[in-house]
């Protein structure tokens, strides 16, 4: 007791004048009347994958059940997927070719989170994070101690590495320098069927997903899970799984998720962010162009030129969607699942590039 009271009047002090000035208006919907685009569930993948891990998800919202229960498993199906080069298995690996895997989870309606990084050999790292969230009182495990804590509670080591993503750290490898011992031998390199022709680069080698929900009593509930920046040094961790960064939820509110270069991301807080403009009255789409133009801004003072490159989606409890991307022609996108079916929402792009 003493431990709760003495928390309660730290934040009492070091926040309670502050944020008493702040219009922390909530997004109420009252018990009962829930808007019909709730319950709802997204994830940013748009592809065949995402689709069917909303349908999976929905599955459970339909029938009345939790938005934590919905987010894990359509995550899970995320995770699952070894043609996701992004994420879970098939994920891209470090640069020692180690896929090393990061996710956050947070549950409204609890107030609670958990968290793991740099977690090895483990599909399901968002299940491991429900585990770290539920049965204990911390919120972050990483490393060799989260692997030894999942398998403590069952879960199977696999290898994550599939031969598509082998083949891109190998190719990786070659393509490195010209001066290394990667490659084929010095008398071959120019000789036609040996010559070293470097490679395109991923498409996204730095992926993550979101799936954000409201389920039918109006709780709100996150999971953002990747495999994180491809090639990586090993050790390094992303925004995916810390609170605020990759992910926050405000049950009053509603939830928002990154996805892009998680350096930026963890510097601007950007989900808690997300939420906290929506709480002052911002849609979940203003709030994700809000948040971009605050980190483009930050940057700008410093290099002018330069635009980082993020997606960030939000969601609130009125079933209300926002996606944006920073820059580019492709505006921000994301997979809905709600009574009327699965959607794409088409959001916007905070600084669109000229052609």
């Amino acid at each position: 007791m003493t431990r709760q009271i003495s928390r309660r009047r730290f934040f009492q002090r070091s926040i309670g004048v502050g944020t008493g000035m702040l219009a922390w208006r909530g997004l109420p919907v009252s018990a009962g009347v829930q808007s019909r685009q709730v319950p709802l569930i997204i994830t940013s993948h748009t592809n065949s994958t995402g689709q069917k891990a909303l349908e999976a998800g929905w599955e459970i919202l339909s029938q009345g059940g939790a938005a934590l229960d919905a987010v894990e498993k359509a995550a899970n199906f995320i995770e699952e997927d070894p043609n996701d080069m992004s994420v879970g298995y098939g994920g891209f690996p470090n640069e020692d070719g180690v896929v090393q895997l990061d996710a956050s989870i947070m549950d409204g309606k609890t107030y609670n989170a958990g968290a793991v990084a740099c977690l090895e050999n483990i599909k399901y790292p968002c299940s491991v994070a429900r585990i770290v969230m539920e049965r204990t009182d911390h919120v972050l495990m990483v490393g060799r101690d989260a692997l030894a804590f999942a398998k403590k509670w069952g879960f199977k080591e696999e290898n994550l590495l599939t031969e598509r993503t082998r083949e891109a750290w190998l190719r990786r490898k070659e393509d490195l320098s010209d001066r290394d011992d990667w490659g084929p031998p010095d008398h071959l390199k120019d000789l036609p069927g040996h010559k070293r022709e470097r490679q395109a680069e991923p498409d996204d080698p730095h992926g993550t997903t979101n799936v954000l929900a409201v389920d039918r009593n109006g709780d709100v509930a996150g999971i953002t899970t990747t495999s994180g920046l491809g090639f990586k040094i090993p050790g390094r961790v992303g925004d995916s799984p810390i609170i605020g960064a990759g992910l926050y939820v405000d049950n009053e509110v509603g939830a928002a998720g990154a996805t892009g270069r998680g350096e930026d991301v963890i510097k601007s807080c950007a989900s808690f962010y997300m939420v906290l403009r929506m709480k002052e009255g911002r849609t979940p789409q203003q709030a994700c162009e809000d948040a971009l133009r605050m980190i483009a801004d930050k940057y700008r003072k410093v290099n002018p030129d330069f635009l980082p490159g993020e997606q960030f989606v939000a969601i609130n409890k009125r079933g209300e969607t926002g996606a944006c991307r920073t820059t580019g022609q492709r505006p921000g996108r994301m997979s809905v699942r709600n009574a009327a079916g699965y959607s794409i929402y088409t959001g916007s792009v905070a600084f669109p590039t000229r052609t």
